[in-house]
């Protein structure tokens, strides 16, 4: 996610020291969301992240229909890094995540996706699952996920032992002065629980085209105008006291292989579930004697 590229790559970019308290109030999240994401990453063998992919994943997603799984995710295409695939979903207490689960627990169920796991892992050189919980005070402007997504950038970051203070504060120094800029950016702040380091933090933006990209990288110039030489120094020092290592990644919505709810087919049907194209007509035999 290159909106958090100002603070966490170290450059000369800071906020006005006196920034009033409502500015700040400002860039809280202005979405309730579920507070637990769980990403499954899905590393594919080289070739075999296509069409074989969908194949394996839409029996996957055809599976998890026929069982009414209540809780949906979104399937995303690595567009940067190592080849993979992620699958997003969300619920609101571990009491709600178990209870889904139950589902696979049924005899008929646990073959049935007993099978589409073992022709799935012909096509992967490995998979892990995430699961992070949602921090709303480092959330920007925080949108609810909806039909059109199409794009998602993460930002990935791992504080070091000891200094999420100096994070915490780094985050909303930036988050005030987007503020300020009158930024367009907006993220989803989720801080890792299971799978992974602790410490670890991503923010999740998701955009419908990647002209929001670009649309970002423009207003960096107004950002930039509202800094001192004080601010600057002032986010590098807590950028080297808190930040160990950090990336970015760009994904792109796989509709075929996301298992979505109703209503989001019913937003944007041709995207989600796309009618299969008609075959060719064929020829009229008085035609084909004509060609002949």
């Amino acid at each position: 996610m290159h909106k958090l590229n100002p603070i966490l790559l170290g450059l000369s970019l800071a906020v006005c020291a006196g920034l009033p308290a409502a500015a700040q109030d400002a860039s809280q999240a202005t979405v309730s969301a579920p507070k637990y994401m769980e990403i499954t990453v899905e590393y594919t063998k080289p070739g075999k992240g296509g069409l074989a992919h969908d194949k394996t994943e839409g029996a996957f997603v055809q599976a998890m229909t026929k069982a009414k799984f209540p809780i949906h995710y979104v399937a995303f295409n690595s567009m940067s890094g190592q080849a993979r695939a992620i699958y997003v979903s969300h619920f609101d207490s571990f009491d709600e995540w178990q209870k889904a689960n139950k589902v696979f627990e049924q005899p008929a169920a646990m073959t049935e996706f007993e099978r589409l796991n073992v022709a799935d892992g012909e096509l992967l050189e490995g998979t892990k699952q995430l699961i992070f919980s949602y921090v709303p005070d480092m959330s920007y402007h925080s949108k609810t996920p909806n039909a059109h997504i199409r794009y998602l950038e993460a930002r990935i970051i791992h504080v070091h032992p000891g200094h999420g203070k100096e994070f915490d504060e780094l985050v909303k120094m930036w988050m005030a002065a987007a503020d300020k800029a009158g930024s367009s950016d907006h993220w989803g702040a989720y801080r890792m629980e299971y799978g992974d380091q602790l410490g670890s933090y991503v923010f999740l933006t998701g955009d419908d085209s990647m002209a929001a990209i670009d649309q970002s990288y423009a207003e960096e110039p107004k950002f930039t105008a509202a800094l001192s030489d004080e601010d600057r120094k002032k986010m590098r020092e807590l950028r080297a006291a808190a930040i160990d290592t950090d990336r970015f990644e760009l994904y792109s919505v796989n509709p075929v292989q996301s298992y979505v709810g109703e209503e989001w087919i019913k937003a944007d049907s041709a995207f989600w579930k796309p009618k299969p194209a008609a075959a060719p007509a064929a020829k009229p035999a008085e035609a084909d004697k004509k060609a002949k």
